[in-house]
């Protein structure tokens, strides 16, 4: 893998659609505090050594607000990435407020006919699961869930606080 490349690819990503308003999500960008992290250098982007099991475990997030872990899709099939990163959040990450999101070419992630991958690395994002449910609050008391499918739904708030309620 190329690190280099794989971390322009995400920067770049993030930059011309995670923080663009889009007309099928009612105008809102995909995340609505990804541009703040990336302006302000508080997104860290990291090559995965083996696993997101592994290598993840004992992240600290410092002053950074998400922290990505990069890996060649190539070397892990989606079912069992997102098994790791499952696994990191029930037996790790979640019990010291830590979240982890996986993010895997072969598993596409739809929301109202937009596409939310990245669609080339496998990426293991890491967020503080205080801030990133406090933000989610802020956001559902705003309408940005409104017309989310609710399985995406179900999926995303899993292991974390449902804002809606």
């Amino acid at each position: 893998m190329n690190f280099d490349q794989a971390k322009a690819d995400i920067v770049t990503w993030v930059a011309q659609f995670v923080e663009q308003p889009n007309p099928k999500l009612g105008n809102w960008p995909p995340c609505p505090y990804a541009r703040r992290a990336r302006l302000e250098n508080k997104l860290d982007i990291r090559p995965g050594s083996v696993d997101p099991y592994t290598d993840c475990r004992t992240v600290v997030m410092h002053e950074y607000d998400v922290i990505a872990y990069v890996y060649d899709p190539n070397t892990v099939t989606a079912p069992a990435f997102n098994s790791q990163v499952a696994a990191l959040n029930r037996g790790f990450l979640v019990p010291r407020g830590l979240l982890a999101l996986a993010d895997h070419p072969d598993y596409p992630e739809e929301v109202l006919g937009v596409t939310m991958n990245q669609g080339t690395w496998a990426i293991c994002f890491i967020q503080d699961l205080e801030k990133l449910n406090a933000h989610a609050r802020m956001l559902a008391d705003r309408g940005y869930y409104k017309h989310w499918p609710e399985e995406y739904l179900a999926e995303l708030f899993d292991q974390r606080e449902d804002p809606r309620k």
